[in-house]
């Protein structure tokens, strides 16, 4: 390439999870060192990037979907490129080749060299730890490892990402460095499995330890996202307790409590331990709040299995919960199992759950009114601004919102906020002094 001629203007959709959003940051940031250029419109790009999702049937249809709006644009003549990458291809690379031939080229989860020298960058070991965030400047995700271990029957994450690999610590830490010079406040710890970090590297869990750590360098907020409930480090439990800017927060999908489809699930843990291991947590750290994610409709499912999940879900009154239908998906292990619940009888097992899980938030979030909580504000619309307390994970959880008035506020402020109202899934209040030594 000359070196007057104009480098291509890349245009990348991140579709997906938070662990392909610190993968298109690592992407974008190698780019960036090399030159390019991204543009938020992709009628001005020169290439179109796409990193792809392949956990879910609706994910995929998305991926398809953008997939082939872009090559309509390069029919059109307005994009000379188009790559795609991420989960996705790493399960249907071929078919999608066969199928969409215009793609100019598919690259895996596990590509990032090859993808960068397709664009016209070089990928440069030295800058692994770089990011440039397409998070809000005040909250990043920070991944601790990479692939999975377990073999949920459910789950395909294992093919699209490999086995379980930890980052090492050090280099955690200067990674979490690099982002609190970026201004990053709060760091939300992510992986397949937060549970079993450090295992590989060190024989015995290093979660505690990098949540110390982490703690030490001074962020507002850290918070734990995707623990597996096997193998949970407690101790980690008590840092929450003791250490105020680690969010009394964790986010542990358990997916079912029936025995039977635990084992089916290929789970490693019964229902008795699960309400055990929730107990603990409980005792250890009575402010702590806990968000779940069940599946409806597991093949097999009796109506009087679901109906334990659903008791299990009226008695154990989780903070935060969501629920999925589940879906076939042929690179998973449950798919050789017969899909016997109908897809109506699916939907309204989840509308069921979720109808009973919205009158739990709302009994629980009118706990929180005449209260003074601390809230971050992620944005600020006119005179309104959307904020999270130390219990809400960002783009998830429950959003505060506050009349700003002629308060001088701005997105990565913490203010104290005193809550006047409230719905299962909102918080509503005004900035005011802190009235309840309770709350940070």
């Amino acid at each position: 390439m000359a070196e007057t001629e104009r480098k291509p203007a890349i245009f990348l959709l991140s579709l997906g999870c938070s662990k392909n959003t610190v993968d298109s940051e690592r992407l974008m940031a190698q780019a960036l060192a090399s030159g390019l250029t991204f543009t938020d419109d992709a009628d001005e790009a020169d290439i179109i990037l796409i990193n792809t999702c392949g956990f879910i049937e609706d994910a995929k249809e998305e991926s398809i979907n953008e997939t082939l709006a872009a090559i309509g644009k390069k029919e059109d003549g307005g994009v000379r490129e188009v790559y795609v990458m991420g989960c996705l291809v790493e399960l249907y690379r071929n078919e999608l080749a066969e199928e969409i031939p215009e793609v100019d080229g598919w690259f895996g989860t596990r590509e990032l060299p090859e993808v960068l020298v397709a664009i016209g960058a070089k990928y440069r070991e030295e800058l692994f730890d770089r990011r440039e965030l397409l998070t809000p400047p005040h909250y990043a995700f920070l991944k601790i490892s990479e692939g999975c271990n377990r073999h949920c029957s459910f789950c395909s994450i294992p093919k699209i990402r490999g086995p379980y690999v930890s980052q090492p610590v050090e280099q955690l830490l200067r990674e979490a460095a690099l982002l609190q010079e970026q201004g990053v406040k709060e760091l939300n710890l992510i992986a397949q499995d937060i549970s079993v970090y450090g295992y590989d590297l060190y024989g015995k869990s290093a979660l505690n330890d990098l949540t110390l750590r982490l703690s030490d360098m001074g962020f507002d907020w850290i918070r734990l996202l995707y623990a597996y409930p096997l193998n949970f480090p407690l101790e980690v439990i008590d840092t929450m307790r003791e250490r105020r800017n680690v969010c009394n927060y964790l986010d542990m999908p358990l997916q079912h409590i029936n025995d039977r489809i635990l084992r089916s699930m290929q789970r490693g843990i019964g229902r008795k331990a699960t309400e055990q291991l929730i107990d603990d947590i409980r005792q250890r750290n009575p402010d702590i709040r806990l968000r779940t994610t069940m599946i409806a409709g597991y093949p097999g499912e009796t109506r009087g299995e679901f109906e334990e999940l659903l008791d299990f879900v009226r008695q154990t009154r989780f903070d935060r919960l969501g629920c999925f239908p589940y879906r076939h998906e042929e690179h998973a292990p449950a798919y050789a199992l017969d899909d016997t619940v109908s897809d109506e009888e699916k939907e309204e097992r989840v509308s069921e759950l979720m109808e009973l899980q919205e009158g739990i938030s709302a009994s629980l979030n009118r706990k929180f009114e005449d209260q003074t909580l601390k809230v971050l504000i992620d944005r600020i619309e006119e005179n309104v601004a959307y904020g999270r307390t130390e219990y809400d994970a960002p783009e998830v959880d429950n959003d505060v919102i506050i009349e700003i008035g002629d308060e001088v506020a701005k997105e990565g402020d913490f203010r104290q906020v005193i809550v006047e109202d409230s719905t299962a899934y909102e918080l509503f209040g005004r900035i005011g002094e802190k009235r309840n030594k309770k709350q940070q």
